[in-house]
């Protein structure tokens, strides 16, 4: 067997302990120079790690090959960053990846029944039939776990190094490689050293349709992300107006609808906003199209952040990247509050003019804008309606908008909000 100390690109495993343990196993199991016993106590520890791994992962069937797929969506280097999204490329570097998926897949066949034979191992069946008791892991979603054991599935069925490559640089091409490659939506983690890319494991998975009415809105929306992932021209993007009317979830929408086409969403926050260029940094030469998201965004007059955004947006030395947009959120329009001041012409401010035009500057920087006004009376009644219908509540229309209009005058207004929490509400008397 050979060694993976020859790996050339697959290397810095997540879960490389367990990995480099696993193969040292399997390299050194029939050898009279180590101990029978530290060895089988070695691999009873692996054999916990592995389980540890399915149980909040949801992986089942052979955990050793589940975990052999796992590292290598997981694994970011030369070979499967250049294929991700776009899939196989050519050049010296299939050479070496190839080298390294002899290796890989020496490991993945190893014929755990022989070890048996030499160790007295009570459980080997579940390390190779394991039964999952969950739908789902822990920490996976059930769309991203059954990505992974599909690659297994064709790992198994490759008849060699080739097939094998072809099976994972598929997946690449696919899915991209990595937790870029493998979620939709991260937010920002500020350490010492700098800004860290986290994923959110649980996105809301709504769609576009979800969202009853606003069809200028949503098209506006939708031909601006196009052009984006289409690799055409797009502007940053503030969608405004008033609360509970759809606007973050219209944003989560087009991170669900674009997913498979390499859109990817990382949420900022205002206090965040010294994380940029960092988090820029790390995404600009990835072959995905990122949409930096700011929520409810708006600043009150002390507040100085907003002109570090804008020398992010546009106007600083560094050309932000073709694959990066800004979509933003708010309830107004123009995102610094004004005050009177501003506009008096008092002799003390000869230039009033500049300071309007400073604060109004960076809602400027948005190319598009996107108004979200509430509903009028039909409309928040057709949102009722409709909400109802998909949740499948027996109740008469006409009594189901009486509840809503009595709902509503106590709740804060017509909304869309407003409406989804209404019917929350009767889904929790049945």
């Amino acid at each position: 067997m050979k060694s993976t100390r020859n790996l050339i690109l697959y290397k810095n495993f997540e879960n490389g302990t367990l990995f480099y343990n696993m193969a040292w196993i399997m390299e050194n199991y029939r050898s009279d120079y180590y101990n029978k016993e530290d060895i089988e106590a070695l691999f009873y520890e692996c054999i916990n790690s592995l389980a540890e791994l399915a149980a909040s992962h949801g992986f089942s069937g052979h955990l050793w090959h589940n975990f052999i797929a796992y590292l290598l969506v997981n694994n970011e280097n030369a070979y499967s960053r250049s294929c991700e999204i776009r899939g196989e490329v050519e050049g010296s570097i299939n050479r070496l990846a190839l080298h390294d998926f002899e290796i890989m897949k020496e490991l993945f066949e190893f014929d755990f029944e022989k070890l048996a034979e030499v160790y007295e191992v009570d459980c080997m069946d579940a390390l190779l039939r394991y039964e999952s008791e969950s739908g789902s892991g822990k920490f996976f979603n059930r769309r991203i776990r059954d990505r992974i054991c599909e690659l297994t599935g064709k790992l198994e069925q490759s008849k060699d190094a080739e097939d094998f490559k072809a099976a994972v640089t598929e997946f690449y091409g696919e899915f991209g490689v990595g937790k870029l490659g493998l979620h939709k939506a991260f937010r920002v983690k500020h350490l010492e050293d700098g800004a860290e890319i986290v994923p959110i494991t649980n996105i809301a998975h709504v769609r576009l349709e979800d969202l009853v009415g606003y069809e200028l809105a949503k098209q506006k929306l939708i031909e601006n992300t196009e052009s984006f992932v289409s690799g055409k021209e797009a502007n940053n993007c503030l969608l405004y107006g008033d609360a509970g009317t759809g606007k973050s979830t219209s944003i989560k929408a087009i991170a669900n609808q674009y997913y498979d086409r390499g859109l990817r969403l990382i949420e900022v926050y205002k206090h965040q906003f010294c994380d940029l260029n960092d988090v820029i940094a790390q995404i600009k030469n990835r072959n995905y199209k990122f949409i930096i998201y700011m929520d409810d965004l708006s600043f009150e007059e002390f507040e100085i952040e907003y002109k570090y955004l804008k020398a992010v947006i546009e106007g600083g030395l560094e050309k932000k990247p073709d694959n990066v947009l800004i979509y933003a959120t708010s309830n107004r329009r123009h995102l610094i509050r004004e005050s009177f001041s501003d506009k008096e012409e008092v002799r003390e401010d000869m230039h009033t003019s500049d300071t309007v035009q400073e604060k109004l500057s960076l809602y400027a920087r948005f190319g598009v804008t996107i108004y979200f006004g509430a509903p009028d009376k039909k409309e928040f009644r057709n949102i009722v309606v409709s909400l109802a219908k998909k949740h499948h509540i027996a109740m008469d229309e006409e009594t189901l908008l009486a509840e809503a209009n009595k709902w509503e005058l106590s709740h804060g207004g017509r909304s869309g909000r407003t409406a989804q929490q209404f019917i929350n509400y009767l889904l929790g008397k049945q």
